[in-house]
């Protein structure tokens, strides 16, 4: 689904102002609150994701194919329905809906790991958060435009792994597959990160109509796709271990 889908306080001395967290970039003010706007919705697409996965685990209902379809559907809709002041709450929803379907689809690999380790979750979401606050905060900091150019290496490198993927089908090799999806799947997704966010703030400079629902919707379809592959190494990780300790014991 990733392939398809391409989520304070004070000090003692003075009050902390949230505006100060993008202080250190070179942006301009209407710029900076436009991003506080898209970081926000996305932190909330992720609350609802979550929601998502927890339904998922609860009902126990295998509906993959379903979750997928109605995500795309979303996303579409979500492209498709232009910014106004009068359909904002609408494409909130179809922001949340992209968001939950993606969330159920997710749920069953959450369930998986929870059932390993219950803090791998946890650990595969702090390590996702790091990983996007550093290189989304590298692309607020870089020269502007000076990742952009990353935009056409990174599908040409997502398309051959799609046309690999289809291969196996035919030619088997899906294990070999599967593990350059994983890995070079994750340095795409991060890398995206980068062209995502510049993409956003060239939008905003150029004085494009400014859409932060949908510029949210891209940051959170790289979220999810690196926390997913995160999860995933966790995962496997965790299963050699246990492979080792029962070989010990035989």
């Amino acid at each position: 689904m990733d392939f398809v889908d391409r989520m304070m306080g004070q000090s003692s001395a003075q009050r902390f102002n949230s505006n100060s967290l993008l202080k250190f970039t070179p942006l301009s003010v209407p710029v900076q609150k436009h991003l506080e706007k898209v970081y926000a919705t996305l932190a909330a697409a992720l609350v609802v994701a979550a929601l998502g996965a927890y339904v998922q685990i609860l009902t126990g209902l295998s509906a993959g194919l379903v979750g997928v379809i109605g995500g795309v559907i979303c996303m579409t809709a979500l492209s498709v329905v232009q910014p106004t002041a009068y359909n904002i709450s609408k494409r909130y929803g179809l922001l949340a809906g992209a968001a939950f379907c993606n969330g159920f689809v997710v749920g069953p690999l959450v369930d998986m790991a929870l059932g390993l380790h219950p803090a791998m979750v946890l650990t595969a979401f702090l390590a996702t958060a790091s990983i996007f606050a550093c290189f989304s905060g590298a692309a607020m900091m870089a020269k502007r435009r000076s990742w952009l150019y990353l935009g056409g290496t990174l599908s040409s490198a997502i398309s051959v792994m799609m046309v690999m993927r289809l291969g196996t089908w035919f030619f088997g090799g899906r294990a070999l597959v599967f593990q350059a999806e994983l890995y070079v799947g994750l340095l795409v997704f991060v890398g995206y990160i980068l062209v995502d966010t510049q993409v956003i703030i060239e939008k905003a400079y150029e004085n494009v109509q400014k859409d932060h629902v949908k510029d949210a919707l891209s940051l959170f379809v790289d979220f999810m796709a690196i926390f997913v592959r995160v999860l995933v190494i966790l995962i496997r990780n965790q299963e050699r271990k246990e492979e080792r300790r029962e070989r010990k014991r035989r």
